[in-house]
């Protein structure tokens, strides 16, 4: 199972079309794609494991940043 956030702009037209948001949560999962719009109040914490889980308020932003920064530190 796979899963991520794409800004809509990425999309084909067709799709972009079709989603009124900004951003859209992407999850494969035995061979399907799903793609759900993300509202302001959209949680997308659910089922996360790791460190994730420890942070519910952990962004895509947020852990680019800390994974940026632990790269600094191994260098």
């Amino acid at each position: 199972m796979a899963e991520l956030v794409l800004n809509t702009t990425t999309l084909p037209e067709p799709l972009l079309r079709l989603i009124p948001t900004e951003k859209v949560w992407v999850r494969e999962t035995d061979g399907e794609i799903r793609l759900t719009p993300i509202t302001e109040n959209f949680d997308c914490t659910v089922g996360l494991r790791g460190m994730f889980a420890s942070d519910p308020n952990m962004t895509v932003d947020k852990f680019l940043e800390r994974k940026r920064a632990d790269e600094e530190l191994e260098k």
